[in-house]
């Protein structure tokens, strides 16, 4: 380094000037061979990219060390980020956690450091705290009274630091090798809610030993409970952070979902202790691969923890299905994007978001499709370079670096359209929005290399097929002519992609469904719907085709294909739910929910257990839910008396736990101030993070407005609502029928103090702009949208600028939707409701 000025990260305070004051007499640079201090002429901070601009008096020679020493204070505010304060209640006592996040670019908030991930380095921390709390961080802790110091840490990035001081206790297994320890709260280590986390981190991490070929690389690893944690989880190498939603599980009141995210949580943050901390990115416009590989391999690590849950099939309706929604949009983006695009500290958190973590997963997925587990599994034990992989022997038509690049540098995904008439097989940019324009080039030309794995009448096609040329070109295949079969492609939703078919092959499919079903693969029984969906949405299949396929879920029971039908379904709600096809509608959703009703009813001996089927489950959770919601009187009886026993006896709360959530929310929303109160006095006085969490959404569920005003002012007092929730109560207040206008209101209103006053350690803008924004489908409320970016450009949107691009994008397609297709449904609603059935 030959200039005279030194940049580095530095603290994101409001007053540049106080923090300057703070080191200005304590800042030295000097080279350690001679001692001698180099004269700093000035300093200054540049706030936009937090760059401290250090200028000396001389020049700095190359290939010479040199030390930087400063000494420095901050606060330990509130805020969520850098190194932060967490306050709880506990037996009547408050107490604090000083706790950290320094992910993505919080270090610099923290000390004074080069807060870039390529840059590691070693720490060596020490920490003084109050006698009565213990000390903790990345290394193992050598505990001197009140001082501790830390094991150093291996050489590492800023990002990956983690300090804490606190009163917790901890569990902890000596099996073996690396020693695991649970903290939490003293009295949540008490009552056992820890030791699911415990049971299960073990097997997770010989699972990603035995995956990487390589040994945990640390001595310890501690995941610790946090009361106030606005991520979900951090990977801090050997000190994990999680909300305790996501690392708490108490068998009396937590479902069986909460244990499913507990372990995949677990997994995911498992993962990157190799690929995110021992190998680490260059820089964040490569997040995908960290989170990602950390994503798609979290259902591998949690299906070896917990086999009999059949988990690994649930990335397709938890991530890929997920982000179909959101890579279909003209505003969408790339997995991989230049680096020089992402310098500012707003754009590098706008690229956490969905493209991210699940497309990454899915492509991922799909490649390891493609080579086979083993020799993909190979691939990183080698190097860490999945696209590098050089050795595979197999029949790929090029090279993996030739294949994935398209699925990686260019935005969006295909639509595979086969004419089994003839075998003819083509592809298309999917787009949802038919008439959209993209107007950002592709050096692809949106052009794909698509493995395709399909059926023909039932027998699965042995090997792969490549489509390698775009819509236009005529590509055919005559294996994929039907001859009176069905066919069938993109088996279990291997690759990333959605599937056409001409009409004739949809009604095969139809009939096939209609007469029996399960010869269809479960996870393709899902995809039929999803796909058709947005098929209908993008044009190019008929509104009342899409309906159809939901047609004979009156004889489905697996919760993959329902669940897929009703997320699907909700876009109708959010839709329609304030027009007159939503009576037609509700009596549709009710005749079809209500075999699946009845069948758990009988199941579960008249309620009286649960299914043993872990996403049998879920089905039973969604069968009551939209039973509830669609009018089915039983359902409703069932819940408010369920619910009003609980009200009877407040210490006895005999519903269970994996039903609570669908009944809270039924109950309250069937009920009026008196349910509300009762939700809300059990949500202050609950001890167990997760059945907090149920009361917490349950509270939107009301019909009652003045209610849903008071829950949401209650998102601007800390003391209330804790800040890491304030954005998950708004949004489940806009999800309500009775309560979108008010959360919008309530945003436009506040839009400038929360983001002011609250940052983005606390705040998810970019959530609450999607979820407050989702139901607009009218002119009227295109404008108010338009009137609120423009009234708040001057402020800007920080990490929600894509998110109101989108939000923009979609309110445009959601009215054009509107009126070209309400007609259609409202015909389609009435005929089924009828006494003939299409």
């Amino acid at each position: 380094m030959s200039d005279s000025s030194i940049r580095y990260r530095a603290r994101n305070i409001a007053s540049p000037t106080l923090y300057r004051e703070t080191i200005k007499d304590v800042l030295f640079f000097f080279s350690p061979d001679d001692a001698a201090a180099l004269i700093i002429e000035s300093t200054w901070l540049q706030p936009e990219t937090q760059y401290l601009v250090i200028n000396l008096k001389s020049k700095l020679r190359q290939g010479q060390k040199y030390q930087l020493y400063t000494e420095f204070t901050g606060e330990l505010a509130d805020d969520l980020s850098g190194f932060y304060r967490s306050e709880y209640e506990e037996d009547g006592l408050q107490k604090i956690v000083a706790t950290s996040q320094m992910h993505p670019t919080y270090a610099r908030k923290t000390f004074p450091c080069f807060d870039e991930p390529a840059l590691k380095a070693i720490f060596h921390i020490t920490l003084i705290h109050p006698p009565g709390t213990v000390a903790l961080s990345n290394g193992m802790e050598r505990v001197s009274w009140t001082k501790t110091k830390f094991e150093p840490t291996k050489n590492m990035s800023t990002y990956l630091l983690a300090i804490i001081v606190s009163d917790y206790t901890y569990i902890n297994t000596t099996q073996k090798d690396p020693q695991i320890r649970i903290w939490a709260r003293r009295k949540a280590i008490d009552l056992g809610q820890g030791n699911y986390a415990l049971n299960v981190t073990g097997p997770i991490l010989d699972f990603f030993q035995s995956y990487y070929n390589i040994a945990y690389p640390l001595t310890k690893s501690d995941q610790i409970a946090l009361p106030d944690f606005y991520y979900g989880a951090m990977e801090n190498w050997g000190l994990v952070t999680y909300r305790e939603t996501n690392l708490l599980y108490d068998p009396e009141t937590s479902s069986s979902r909460n244990k499913e995210k507990t372990a995949t949580i677990i997994a995911h943050e498992l993962a990157h202790m190799w690929f995110g901390n021992l190998v680490t990115l260059r820089w964040w416009n490569e997040v995908w691969l960290n989170e990602g590989f950390a994503s798609y391999v979290a259902y591998l690590g949690a299906d070896h923890a917990e086999p009999t849950w059949n988990v690994r099939d649930l990335i397709v309706l938890d991530e890929i299905h997920k982000v179909f929604a959101v890579d279909a949009l003209t505003s969408s983006h790339p997995l991989s994007s230049n680096e020089d695009s992402i310098v500012l500290p707003n754009q590098i958190s706008e690229q956490f978001d969905v493209i991210s973590y699940s497309k990454g997963a899915a492509v991922l997925r799909m490649l390891s499709d493609v080579l086979s587990e083993p020799v993909f599994i190979q691939g990183l034990s080698v190097c860490f370079c999945i696209f590098l992989l050089v050795k595979y022997n197999g029949s790929l038509p090029h090279s993996v670096d030739r294949i994935m690049s398209p699925w990686v540098l260019q935005m969006g995904f295909p639509v595979v359209t086969i004419n089994t008439a003839i075998g003819k097989v083509s592809q298309k940019h999917f787009l949802l929005d038919a008439d959209s324009n993209v107007t950002v080039k592709s050096p692809y030309n949106y052009e794909w290399l698509i493995p395709i794995r399909w059926i023909r009448g039932g027998t699965v096609q042995k090997d792969i097929w490549w489509l390698m040329e775009k819509e236009g070109k005529a590509v055919i295949n005559l294996e994929m002519r039907s001859d009176g079969f069905w066919v069938l492609a993109n088996i279990n939703v291997t690759g990333y992609y959605r599937v056409n078919y001409d009409l004739g092959n949809w009604e095969r499919l139809f009939t096939q469904l209609n007469t029996n079903h399960k010869v269809i693969p479960v996870i393709n029984r899902a995809q039929l719907v999803d796909d058709a969906f947005s098929l209908a949405r993008a044009q190019l299949l008929s509104t009342s085709l899409a309906l159809r396929t939901t047609s004979y879920l009156s004889k489905e029971t697996e919760y993959m294909p329902w669940q897929s039908a009703l997320n699907n379904l909700d876009y109708y709600y959010l839709m329609l739910d304030r027009t007159d096809v939503y009576q037609p509608m509700q009596d549709y959703i009710r005749k079809q929910v209500t075999p699946l009703f009845l069948y758990f009813k009988n199941m579960t001996l008249d309620w009286s257990s649960v299914p043993v089927q872990h996403t049998d489950q879920y089905n039973q959770e969604n069968a009551i839910r939209m039973a509830c919601r669609s009018g089915v009187p039983e359902c409703n009886s069932l819940t408010t008396t369920w619910f009003k026993k609980w009200m009877e006896e407040p210490q006895q709360n005999m519903i269970h736990p994996n039903l609570r959530s669908v009944v809270y929310c039924s109950a309250i929303a069937a009920g009026d101030e008196a349910e509300w109160e009762f939700g809300w006095s059990q949500f202050k006085i609950a001890s167990v993070a997760n059945e907090a969490n149920k009361l917490m959404f349950a509270l939107a569920c009301t019909n009652n407005t003045e209610l849903l005003n008071r829950y949401l002012s209650y998102t601007l007092n800390s003391t209330i609502i804790r800040k890491q929730d304030a954005t998950s109560v708004i949004t489940s207040v806009a999800s309500n029928r009775a309560g979108q206008k008010l959360a919008w209101d309530f945003v436009r209103n506040h839009w400038e103090y929360m983001f002011t006053e609250y940052g983005v350690g606390s705040f998810s803008f970019a959530s609450m702009i999607t979820g407050v924004t989702a139901r607009f489908s009218t002119p009227a409320e295109l404008q108010e949208l338009k009137e609120f970016v423009e009234a708040h450009s001057a402020t800007g949107f920080g990490s929600a600028t894509l998110a109101v691009d989108q939000a923009l994008e979609r309110t445009r397609m959601n009215i054009k939707w509107l009126q070209t297709n309400k007609q259609e449904i409202l015909n389609w609603f009435n005929s089924q409701n009828g006494d003939q059935m299409q």
